[in-house]
């Protein structure tokens, strides 16, 4: 695509979530997500093969259908209190339907049935827009309205994403399904401790947007989006390989990573709040995400390349062009646990 459409849309997503982010009023709160959505299709769609087009479509359904009910229900709360700003009074059944259209948004379950299928179709840095970018605008908006929202609603939805993100992953192939289910599960430790902690929350997101961006990175780098691709870069680029390892441990939140300081702060939270057989399900959920991601590394690492299987596979490795970018998020995504003390004073 010509450099200029591409830094319009660029600009456009940047504007559409800042929007979002910086807006009192329902209806230009609205118009941020919009703006959003119709800035990265293009996106999505430029490689004009049928599965970007085909998640291009899906993609744009059900967020006109999201943006729909978020709509409606601000228009409904507008009809019923007469009020228009975010954080004024909301009436329960227009809360419900924010909650859901949220959720839908960001691909929370039971809603997450498009993000899959979705994040097969595109590319893996449009994949990586996906899982971090386009989070950030519902987010804010779940957030602003967590006081309001039913507890029981979030607290369901929470112990759904982590349950079906850990088990719908057991059986892929396809690196990019792999980390989208990886996506709900992790939302679904944001959204169950949104409640009680908001500051927690806003945590684990910065640590999820760090540890997904340093594994698409990766994974771009090494030119890899299937699991049996992966077995033949250990003895292509060993170091590279080895660092996606530990990124991908530290998703799975095994210490002393990263990745294990939200998941530690987020049950210690739930302990305090009298929710022991909720942390207990969120933990033993956490097991089921660590497989696959266990799985993935027992390919790159533990099996001898040429490994014998049924598909043809790419033999040479053509690095891209390294950044400064990739080694900064790699470290970041493997040694932020000793600042948790640090971390927890600034976000309190």
């Amino acid at each position: 695509m010509n450099p200029y459409p591409m830094m319009i849309l660029y600009a456009s997503l940047g504007i559409g979530t800042t929007l979002t982010l910086t807006s009192s009023h329902w209806f230009m709160a609205w118009m941020g997500l919009e703006i959003n959505t119709l800035a990265i299709i293009p996106l999505m769609a430029q490689h004009h093969h049928p599965r970007a087009v085909e998640a291009t479509t899906k993609y744009f359904l059900t967020q006109a259908t999201a943006a729909a009910m978020i709509l409606f229900a601000a228009l409904s709360n507008a009809w019923l209190t007469g009020e228009w700003a975010i954080l004024q009074t909301l009436h329960p059944l227009p809360s419900t339907m924010l909650t859901l259209g949220l959720a839908l948004k960001l691909g929370l379950a039971p809603m997450h049935f498009w993000m899959p299928e979705v994040m097969q179709g595109l590319d893996l840095f449009t994949g990586l827009i996906m899982s971090t970018w386009q989070k950030l605008a519902p987010f804010s908006l779940i957030y602003q309205l967590a006081y309001a929202m039913d507890s029981t609603l979030l607290i369901t939805m929470g112990i759904l994403s982590t349950l079906i993100g850990g088990w719908g992953g057991l059986n892929q192939t396809q690196l990019r399904k792999i980390l989208a289910y990886s996506s709900i599960a992790h939302l679904g430790w944001m959204i169950i401790v949104l409640q009680f902690l908001p500051h927690l929350a806003l945590l684990a997101l910065a640590m999820y947007i760090i540890m997904t961006a340093a594994t698409f990175l990766a994974l771009k780098n090494l030119a890899s989006t299937k699991i049996n691709t992966l077995a033949l870069k250990w003895t292509k680029a060993p170091i590279l390989v080895t660092l996606t390892m530990l990124i991908l441990l530290s998703l799975g939140g095994l210490p002393p990573l990263t990745g294990f300081m939200p998941k530690w702060l987020i049950l210690q939270e739930l302990t305090k709040q009298d929710l022991p057989l909720t942390a207990s399900i969120m933990a033993l959920a956490a097991l089921l995400s660590l497989f696959f991601y266990l799985r993935l590394c027992y390919t790159m690492t533990l099996t001898i390349s040429p490994a014998p299987n049924n598909s043809q596979l790419p033999w040479r490795y053509n690095p891209t062009v390294s950044s400064t970018t990739l080694p900064l998020y790699m470290v970041l995504a493997m040694m932020l646990l000793p600042m948790t003390p640090a971390t927890m004073s600034m976000v309190m």
